[in-house]
């Protein structure tokens, strides 16, 4: 697969976004076991995860401990390459919720519980979920600087931001900040400035949920519809392929900092937005897919 950069780390120019294996109809265990190693084998090696994907209360860190065993079956040269990103600042009570808390000592004990449940001594990339409004931008950065001193998490991230707070999370972080993530996909491109920004500062760009539009989104509820009748879907079917792999692809000719992290509940999901890294769309499909989404 093409390779992209995080922090100065090659990745495969997809990754996985890990929450459907844990969260509201996720697949048995040994199906999400498949998709992981599915994942690998196409190239995929930015495994995204949190500690607050789960499903019910008493399950903290389940889509953590999935990575984690997934990638002890592994040869070692394949766990070299993996980057695990999992994120911190948020919590699932078990009744369909989600919470947020971003006092430092809370990201300090959520840290400590990933090292553990991922097995490994130094997180590669750690990122803080959300901002969280009790608290102060600065305090919630401050505990990520913290962590990078202590040798806890080897890089930093930020989640869900704006760009006032990019620049200020910068500030306190240096170049230790490399990733941020925000939703941004065909359906969703509110988050263009803070891509841009991105750009500008040498940081990697991961848009979670990239196929709003295209495909259902772990957190849709079951009113949510996704179009049939886009730009994406008549180039798609034009190139034969799948329109989820065009999206994918119109994410990655948006910029080179972009990483997109498709989720998947199956193997053939995975393997089908794997694929997307080895398709060039050419000038004419990027303007038509650079229209308003309709």
């Amino acid at each position: 697969m093409p390779q992209r950069s995080i922090g100065g780390a090659p990745v495969g120019a997809i990754g996985l976004g890990a929450m459907p294996l844990s969260v509201e109809g996720r697949p048995d265990e040994e199906a999400a076991l498949a998709t992981l190693h599915a994942a690998l084998d196409a190239g995929v090696t930015l495994l995204d995860t949190a500690d607050s994907y789960h499903w019910h209360a008493g399950e903290l860190g389940h889509n953590e401990r999935l990575v984690a065993r997934a990638l002890a079956d592994r040869p070692a040269a394949d766990r070299a390459a993996a980057l695990v990103a999992t994120k911190g600042g948020r919590g699932r009570p078990g009744d369909g919720s989600w919470t947020v808390d971003g006092r430092p000592e809370h990201l300090r004990r959520a840290c400590e519980g990933s090292l553990r449940r991922l097995g490994v001594e130094e997180i590669g990339l750690y990122q803080l979920h959300k901002p969280d409004p009790e608290v102060p931008w600065a305090e919630s950065v401050g505990a990520l600087r913290e962590l990078l001193d202590a040798g806890k998490i080897r890089a930093a991230g930020v989640s869900n931001v704006d760009e006032a707070q990019i620049l200020a999370a910068r500030e306190i972080l240096g170049t230790d900040l490399v990733a941020v993530q925000n939703r941004f996909s065909p359906a969703v491109r509110t988050a263009e400035p803070e891509l841009r920004l991105c750009e500008r500062l040498g940081l990697a760009f991961l848009p979670w949920s990239p196929l709003g539009g295209l495909s259902r989104s772990a957190l849709d509820g079951p009113a949510d519809t996704t179009a049939t009748r886009t730009a994406f879907h008549r180039i798609a079917a034009e190139r034969g392929a799948s329109p989820q792999q065009v999206g994918l692809a119109w994410l990655l000719a948006l910029s080179p900092a972009v990483v997109p992290i498709p989720g998947a509940r199956r193997p053939a999901s995975i393997r089908d937005s794997a694929a997307a890294a080895a398709l060039t769309l050419d000038p004419a499909e990027l303007a038509a897919l650079s229209l308003p989404f309709a």
